[in-house]
């Protein structure tokens, strides 16, 4: 996949790019919705002899527009939804520069710009897809603006138990830790990706040695508590039980969260290691105990807990 950043004002050749069938949408989290947009993209493209293609947006609009100046947290951040995509065989991604210039440009000026300027001859987008200034522009309108250039296809409202499956409803499963019920809207489970460092190493000391993740912070991360997950390294996926905290039985004043996964049947140095955890199931909140005793009888609990959620 050729992936392409672009920004505002617009600088590319006449025929730049081959013709082209492109999905248009944020896609924060490719979830199961926005992949029968990108599938409908791909398989117009492979209908019409065309190359599929996928427009994103860099940051979040509402970086932009005010809604959320400081910090806004991803589903997948950018380098997971270019994996994403890539996986599915996209061959093109723009990633288009979000500025107040660029939101600031009329409908038609970004259908001439953005889709006609790029060589597309299919647009496919959802439902409710809006583009331009204060997004005047919809689906609806399209056929307008598409000056007859190009062929569109609008792809209806998907749904997972009578609602629709969207960014939003995600990101309130995600909040409330609810990691069981991804799958069925992501189509996959949840992951995030962090890194290996060195800890207190008190897990060692009482049987139960974890590896301390500083997980990437753009991440939407699940509520404090005890998790079922897998664990990437090198390729390979580990079983484990991970702790998302302040270690209250041992840390009263720890101001940072700590991400710690005790992995199954495992003794390496992976210090220094990227690493992706897959998290699927919520067992329990964070509690501080009396003592050591009562907290490794806890962990004991947790872990054949995990051995029998993956069992089932």
């Amino acid at each position: 996949m050729e992936v392409i950043r672009l920004s505002f004002p617009l600088k590319i050749m006449n025929n730049e790019f081959p013709p082209l069938a492109m999905a248009l949408g944020y896609f924060d989290g490719v979830h199961r919705g926005h992949q029968q947009v990108i599938l409908e993209a791909k398989r117009q493209a492979e209908e019409k002899g065309l190359h599929s293609a996928v427009m994103t947006f860099d940051p979040h609009p509402s970086v932009v527009l005010g809604k959320n100046k400081r910090h806004v947290h991803y589903i997948t951040p950018l380098t997971e939804k270019v994996q994403i995509l890539e996986r599915i065989g996209i061959d093109y991604l723009f990633i288009i520069q979000f500025t107040l210039e660029f939101a600031n440009l009329l409908p038609q000026e970004f259908i001439d710009e953005y889709v006609i300027g790029l060589n597309v001859q299919h647009v496919v987008a959802g439902f409710d897809f809006t583009y331009g200034r204060m997004g005047k522009g919809t689906m609806e309108t399209l056929p307008f603006h598409s000056r007859d250039v190009f062929s569109y296809s609008v792809v209806p409202k998907f749904t997972e138990g009578d609602e629709k499956v969207s960014s939003t409803r995600i990101r309130n499963l995600l909040t409330d830790g609810r990691m069981d019920e991804l799958s069925s809207l992501l189509g996959r489970f949840y992951t995030t990706s962090g890194v290996v460092i060195h800890g207190d190493k008190r897990g060692r000391t009482i049987g139960f040695p974890t590896a301390n993740i500083d997980v990437n912070e753009e991440y939407i991360f699940p509520p404090l508590g005890v998790y079922a997950v897998r664990i990437k390294i090198d390729s390979q996926w580990h079983k484990g039980v991970c702790n998302v905290g302040f270690k209250p039985t041992f840390n009263k004043e720890a101001l940072r969260v700590s991400v710690e996964v005790h992995i199954f049947d495992f003794n390496q140095d992976i210090y220094g290691k990227d690493v992706v955890i897959e998290w699927h199931l919520h067992l329990r909140k964070e509690k501080k105990f009396a003592g050591v005793e009562e907290l490794v009888t806890q962990i004991e609990k947790d872990k054949q807990n995990v051995i029998t959620y993956f069992k089932r």
